[in-house]
């Protein structure tokens, strides 16, 4: 790799920089927009750039490089985590095998560490680079696909045994189905809290929710059919002779099934209903045969930044109870490294110190504690059992009765619905 220039320059945007260089770099890296979508982009550039957000590198005064970090909580056992999500990661043809994306990501993992982000997570383009500074597969994005009409009937709940009943009770109405509202620009404020509910009530891992700025843009997109009942949230577009769901989220059964039978109202003009569900969305459980497949799925990966920040912003099942001294080497964020006590209990988890850590290799470090690199830690945090980590090489050391608590503390099958 041949040495970056020497008139290189690494600063945040200034909103005098010309937004349209920083477009043309865009689409020379990801392709064209349509006119709308270089409007949004244009909106989000601006956001971005007045919040410090936008980082640039440049060579010879011109746009060479760039990253974005964006803002939002990650939600992790149902508790909202302070998450920065990296985006807009681009390098012009012309400057790349220089090594400007790497000082580019390095310099943006300071900035996101100065803002006091416990956790980073990335869409990848290619992972090298990433995993060498600390990120790590995480979690999936998936899209299912569904014929419109096997939603026309679905799987009806199980029937309550009389014994289970008082002995003067009467059966069980059918519930009423929920009042949907309409929801626009100005319900943005709503939808963000209703859905941040869903995710705490199902202790999900893994989705993000966006600000009441972010939430109104998508709102207000006229293609966009979105609705808003009092436990949920139901947006969906056409897409060709499909319907695509972008959320389908609920905390009642009720609500649940009202969603997805509106959706399957469609069937006499739809085709297919794409979705973006959950791993565990109870979509799966719903329909009445073996259609609903994965049509696509991509995978993003998850940085620990400040890893005593980040055990205690998550969530934790409520009935594990773990205390197991853990040593962390992380080479590019050395306040993470060194001897720690993790503890988890009552649904909440510690990270304290015990002394100073040894060489940046998880291998090169013996004894009995649990030793992990900046991938394994990230990896752990996420839910991936401690024998994939030893397989991967990114754990060593601890007992068999370590990795078993471990394993129940952290598990977790983490998946996002929105790309950023």
């Amino acid at each position: 790799m041949a040495d970056p220039p020497a008139d290189l320059e690494i600063r945040p945007l200034r909103p005098g920089d010309d937004p349209d260089a920083q477009l043309d770099l865009s689409e020379r890296a990801f392709g064209p927009g349509f006119g709308t979508d270089r409007d949004r982009r244009l909106r989000s550039l601006s956001r971005l750039v007045a919040g410090g957000r936008y980082l640039g590198a440049f060579v010879g005064g011109r746009p060479a490089a760039a990253a974005a970090i964006q803002d939002m909580p990650q939600w992790w056992r149902g508790r909202p985590v302070p998450m920065a999500g990296v985006s807009s990661v681009t390098v012009a043809p012309e400057y790349r095998g220089l090594g400007i994306g790497r000082l580019l990501m390095t310099a943006l993992l300071d900035e996101i560490a100065a803002r006091r982000y416990p956790l980073s997570a990335l869409f990848p383009a290619t992972m090298p680079l990433y995993r060498s500074l600390g990120w790590e597969l995480a979690g999936a994005r998936n899209t299912a696909v569904i014929p419109a009409r096997s939603l026309l009937r679905l799987v009806p709940p199980d029937a309550l045994p009389p014994d289970a009943l008082p002995p003067d009770a009467l059966p069980p109405a059918p519930p009423a189905p929920p009042r949907l509202h309409r929801a626009g620009p100005g319900d943005a404020e709503a939808v963000t809290a209703v859905l941040g509910r869903v995710h705490e009530a199902a202790r999900d891992c893994g989705p993000i929710t966006w600000d009441a700025a972010s939430a109104a843009e998508w709102l207000a997109d006229p293609g966009l059919y979105a609705y808003l009942a009092e436990d949920g949230v139901l947006a969906y577009r056409w897409h060709h002779r499909d319907l695509f769901a972008e959320r389908a989220e609920a905390i009642s059964a009720r609500t649940v099934r009202a969603f997805w039978a509106q959706l399957g109202s469609h069937a006499s003009i739809a085709e297919n209903v794409q979705a973006r569900t959950g791993p565990a969305s109870a979509f799966w459980w719903l329909t009445q045969e073996r259609d609903a497949q994965i049509a696509r799925r991509s995978r993003w990966m998850l940085r620990v930044v400040d890893a005593a920040a980040a055990i205690a912003a998550r969530g934790f099942p409520a009935g594990v109870s773990v205390r197991v001294p853990v040593r962390i080497a992380d080479g590019a964020r050395p306040a993470n490294s060194g001897r720690w006590q993790l503890t988890v209990a009552g649904g909440a988890g510690t990270l304290e110190p015990l002394g100073p850590a040894g060489p940046a290799s998880p291998a090169a470090l013996p004894g009995s504690s649990l030793t992990l690199g900046a991938r394994g830690l990230a990896a752990l945090y996420a839910g991936t059992p401690l024998v994939t980590l030893r397989q991967a090489g990114l754990a060593a050391g601890g007992t068999a009765a370590d990795d078993a608590a471990l394993d129940a503390a952290f598990a977790a099958t983490p998946y996002m619905l929105d790309a950023f």
